[in-house]
């Protein structure tokens, strides 16, 4: 993928697409690309930060040391390629996901995903596999057209880097001490659960067993959106979710194939993407 923004076209498949639409005309003003510079990964991790320290109320690692600059930034992010999705109008950068490829993985010591997940038994997978995580769009453009703009980019990254598997966390947030994310995974282990032999295992665990016979409100029918749209494009859940205690979220591992991706987003994210 080029440095320079290109524009993506997503699937307008309004019971497909995750999430609300902001505005209307949103995801046809974007464009799509890697990071180019320091400072282009800056305004990611300055969309980060918003969202996941000052919306979400996440307690950044003290390692960070970036809270009084309002970046969000890790041991992890110097190893990772930086996908964000700018307003072509504005300029301003609206969403973003980080990717760590497996030879950067190897340089960093491993997965991030790692200190959440045992990961064994896709060590075969590793060489193909790349991670993705600190997905975040801006609160004015999560629409489906935007999120499904951001995987495009991911898709055509994977194919130019010959890439085959995607692996990242889909966390869930717990302000209701984690009954909806219980009652999410009961629903995704029975129409949507991996081989046992793709199976990882949470270090931390979510208690779903004390969790699964209170689940919250309106929670056993609906899926997060996120979590909705990897699932529609083919991905598959790894196991039960871990939790993180520093975002306070529940983290459903998922696992995502080239191959296994639906027809219906096949024709759109795939669309010329190799050139």
């Amino acid at each position: 993928m080029s440095a320079q923004f290109q524009r993506v076209t997503a699937p307008h498949d309004n019971a497909e697409s995750p999430g609300r639409t902001s505005r209307p005309d949103a995801a046809s003003r974007l464009g799509v690309a890697l990071a180019g510079n320091a400072g282009e990964v800056e305004e990611a991790q300055r969309l980060r930060y918003a969202v996941f320290a000052e919306e979400m109320g996440a307690r950044l690692p003290e390692t960070n040391l970036s809270a009084a600059r309002r970046i969000d930034r890790d041991a992890f992010d110097p190893f990772c390629e930086h996908l964000i999705a700018r307003d072509l109008r504005s300029g301003e950068v609206v969403g973003t996901y980080r990717i760590l490829a497996p030879d950067a993985a190897r340089a960093a010591g491993g997965y991030y995903s790692e200190q959440e997940f045992d990961l064994a038994r896709l060590e075969h997978l590793r060489s193909q596999m790349v991670e993705v995580g600190r997905s975040c769009v801006h609160p004015d453009y999560r629409s489906g057209g935007a999120i499904l703009m951001l995987w495009s980019g991911l898709i055509r990254y994977m194919v130019q880097r010959g890439h085959h598997y995607l692996f990242g966390c889909a966390s869930m947030g717990m302000a209701d001490g984690g009954h909806a994310a219980a009652a999410v995974w009961r629903r995704v282990r029975s129409r949507h659960l991996a081989p046992q032999e793709y199976h990882v295992f949470p270090r931390c665990r979510l208690p779903v067993e004390s969790l699964e016979e209170q689940p919250a409100c309106g929670a056993e029918g609906a899926l997060p959106p996120l979590i909705k749209g990897y699932l529609n494009i083919g991905a598959r859940v790894c196991g039960e979710p871990a939790w993180d205690p520093d975002f306070n979220t529940a983290d459903l591992p998922i696992l995502f194939s080239l191959s296994e991706m639906k027809p219906h987003y096949r024709r759109h994210l795939v669309r010329n993407v190799i050139t």
